[in-house]
């Protein structure tokens, strides 16, 4: 099994799986991470840090901040550049991000921060933000209160994320002062290929053997049999429930 930085790193080589097969981000997570920032007649600066191929970025836009995108993989910003246009890109990690000193107004990480030294990361974001600013973390799970979904879970193994999450949360440092947190709950809508590109983007399956790869997708290919419909267009989709947690924290 690949260590915990190998896979860290490991997204690049999947990233035209990782932009099909991912969620985008709710609205409304944005907005309440956001919501301590805004004042009338100002625009929120927002650097997306772990930022990957855009997917917490497009909505940070439709959210209407401007936004600067940093991740540690070439390869997942180029994705990013083709899919969000005129956004700048920066080669960057959540503890050295290549951003001056209270630069800006949050610091937003979508299923980023359990990748992180969170003492660092917290310093750094520190370093980063403007006084009264927000960092903000951000993570798309899937519900696994549905049986079918921990079956899933089950074939396709477990996250770094979702162990973290299921245990006591994530945790920051100086100079920040605890967490609030909010939840959403809504269902996505996804063909096989979608469901095996989810699959495939995920940091265990992108470094298991080809052998091991091939199973997991063999038995998450079984499990979309199992629960597919055919819509009225003729596609065959399972609808796949997941729960959004966000998590906000201000700089003194």
């Amino acid at each position: 099994m690949a260590d915990r930085e190998e896979m860290s790193l490991s997204f690049g080589a999947a990233a035209g799986a990782y932009e099909s097969g991912r969620p985008d981000y709710p609205r409304e997570a944005v907005d309440w991470m956001l919501a301590p920032v805004r004042e009338p007649g100002r625009a929120v600066r927002v650097a997306d840090v772990g930022a990957g191929t855009g997917k917490l970025t497009r909505t940070i836009v439709e959210a209407g901040a401007e936004v600067v995108a940093i991740d540690p993989d070439a390869e997942m910003l180029a994705t990013l550049r083709a899919n969000v246009h005129g956004v700048p890109t920066f080669v960057g990690t959540g503890d050295r991000m290549p951003l001056p000193d209270a630069s800006v107004d949050a610091v937003l990480l979508g299923q980023a921060w359990h990748w992180v030294d969170p003492v660092a990361a917290s310093a750094e974001a520190g370093r980063t933000l403007r006084g009264g600013g927000a960092l903000g973390l951000v993570w798309n799970i899937r519900d696994e209160s549905d049986p079918w979904v921990a079956r899933l879970t089950a074939a396709m193994h477990g996250s770094h994320a979702e162990e973290m999450l299921a245990g006591d949360g994530p945790r920051v440092a100086a100079p920040f002062d605890g967490l609030e947190r909010r939840s959403w709950t809504w269902t996505r809508t996804l063909t096989r290929a979608a469901l095996l590109d989810m699959v495939a983007s995920r940091s265990y399956v992108i470094t298991a053997s080809e052998v091991e790869r091939t199973a997991i997708l063999a038995a998450v290919g079984t499990l979309f049999d199992e629960r597919r419909i055919t819509e009225a267009t003729g596609a065959e989709v399972v609808d796949l429930p997941y729960v959004t947690h966000a998590y906000r924290a201000i700089r003194p």
